[in-house]
């Protein structure tokens, strides 16, 4: 079987191919099918945003379709940067770094330690079959000094406490043993083979 994994994210597309390491599917990307659709993010949940995404690429390429909407939220910032964790500095250009640099700033005057979760969605839609939703989530805190070289996003400034690291201190295959999208992935991944 084909699986579509609706994103052009290269952490993204690093570790759900690592996840999928040595389970009986091909995968390609939507640059591999042509397919040059960058899907709105407009519903009002993760759930909601991954299924627009696996639904629309799944549609116009006939395949099954994974896709995964991720958000960072601090509990000290009522939840942000949420659902809108990769558009949290709104410029074109924004990197990484900028947003986690915003978000230091925004933390600066609050009491630490900073708690925080990852959380992923992950939806697999198929002709024909109702989509199916998975969910995962890693506890953690925001710290201000930057550690590790793996990972993306905000991976550098997330402290999981019960291993003392970042995540993107953490290579590959530990990652995929706690992070968010591993959890979610891997029930989407039991679900596939079922």
């Amino acid at each position: 079987m084909i699986i579509l994994i609706a994103t052009n994210n290269k952490g993204k597309k690093n570790e759900i191919s690592a996840l999928f390491e040595g389970v009986p599917f091909e995968l390609c990307f939507p640059a591999d099918l042509g397919i040059d659709k960058d899907v709105d993010e407009t519903g009002s949940t993760y759930a909601e945003n991954a299924a627009l995404k696996a639904e629309t690429l799944c549609q116009l390429s006939g395949l099954v379709t994974l896709a995964d909407d991720t958000g960072l939220e601090v509990a000290a910032l009522d939840g942000r940067p949420g659902l809108h964790s990769k558009r949290y500095v709104p410029t074109t250009d924004a990197t990484d770094a900028d947003r986690r640099a915003k978000l230091l700033a925004e933390l600066a005057d609050k009491p630490s330690p900073w708690l925080a979760r990852f959380v992923c969605s992950v939806a697999v839609a198929a002709p024909g079959v109702p989509t199916c939703l998975f969910e995962g989530e890693v506890q953690g805190e925001i710290i201000t000094r930057e550690s590790g070289d793996f990972g993306f996003g905000y991976d550098r400034i997330f402290w999981i406490p019960q291993v003392g690291r970042t995540l993107a201190d953490l290579p590959m295959p530990e990652k995929n043993h706690i992070s968010h999208r591993a959890v979610a992935v891997n029930k989407a991944i039991q679900y596939l083979l079922r």
